[in-house]
Parts: C-alpha cells; sequence; structure tokens
C-alpha cells in the first residue's frame, strides 16, 4: 500500500497561514448589537427629565412625551443636521414647556441649562405682532427655529453637521 499523495504548501506559507486565519477570526464572529445614538440619548433623557418617556423610534427619530408638550421628538442625522429637538405646545406657553425644552437641550447638546433656556425661551418669546409668527435665530452654536399658528407653537433646536 502506497501512502495517498498529499500536496505540500511551500515553508513561507505555512508558517503565515495560521497567524493570518487567527487575525481574521474576531473578523467574522458575531458583534454585539449596537444601540441607535439616538435611542441611547433619549433613554438619558428619560432618566433625567421628570414625566419624560420614551414612545418609539422610526426613521432616525425617537418620540417622546410629557405631559407639558402636545408633541415631542430627537432626531438623529438629518441632510443638513447633526441632531434636532422639536417641540410642540399650545399657542398660550407655561413655565413648564419653557422648563422642558430648555434641560432637554442642555442634555442633549452639551450646553449649560442656564444659557439653553435663556436661548430657547427667548426664541419662544419673540414671536409675535411685530416680528412674525416664524423666528429663525442663533444662540450659542445652535439653530432655533420657533413658529406659531392660531392654536400652537413649537420650536426646533439644532446643531449642524459641520459643528
Amino acid at each position: 500500500m502506497t501512502a495517498p499523495l498529499r500536496r505540500r504548501l511551500p515553508l513561507g506559507i505555512r508558517s503565515t497561514l495560521p497567524a493570518a486565519l487567527i487575525a481574521l477570526a474576531p473578523a467574522f464572529t458575531a458583534a454585539p448589537a449596537h444601540a441607535d445614538p439616538c435611542v441611547d440619548i433619549a433613554k438619558q433623557l428619560a432618566g433625567q427629565i421628570d414625566g419624560l418617556k420614551v414612545n418609539f423610534s422610526a426613521a432616525n427619530i425617537t418620540y417622546l412625551t410629557h405631559p407639558a408638550a402636545k408633541e415631542l421628538s430627537l432626531g438623529c442625522r438629518g441632510k443638513d443636521y447633526a441632531i434636532e429637538l422639536y417641540a410642540k405646545t399650545d399657542r398660550k406657553m407655561k413655565p413648564e414647556f419653557f422648563n422642558l425644552v430648555g434641560s432637554a437641550t442642555a442634555l442633549i447638546f452639551t450646553v449649560p441649562k442656564d444659557d439653553a433656556t435663556t436661548g430657547t425661551s427667548r426664541c419662544l418669546k419673540r414671536m409675535g405682532i411685530l416680528r412674525g409668527n416664524t423666528i429663525n435665530m442663533r444662540y450659542r452654536r445652535l439653530n432655533l427655529e420657533c413658529t406659531r399658528n392660531r392654536t400652537d407653537a413649537s420650536i426646533t433646536v439644532r446643531r449642524g453637521n459641520n459643528e
């Protein structure tokens, strides 16, 4: 009986092949699932602001609820912005709404709470007969857009992609 014929690899390939396989092994193993950064920020907000709850996420937007706001959402990675906070309330705004928007803005965009509350309330309070129903302003590297109609008032706080 003869021994089966076996192809022999050159010595250089034989010595580096196991090392290459070991180096590639982590690339093919199952990686842990990573959560959406928007959902992480929303959960952090819910933990730090009383009454705030995370509803659901869809298409890079996380919807939130709070008793002081009619609508509240957190958007991530749009065409023109890195992160966005949208809040809507009655036309006659209450101090709880100003506090909610200021606190959320401070936590999301990592600015001091006093500055965030000042900027957002300044934008919301500028709407009126003299300046109109839409106000666009920039405050502490944040783009603020406040709008109102007959029944509602809303604010959108954004930070651009390049900031």
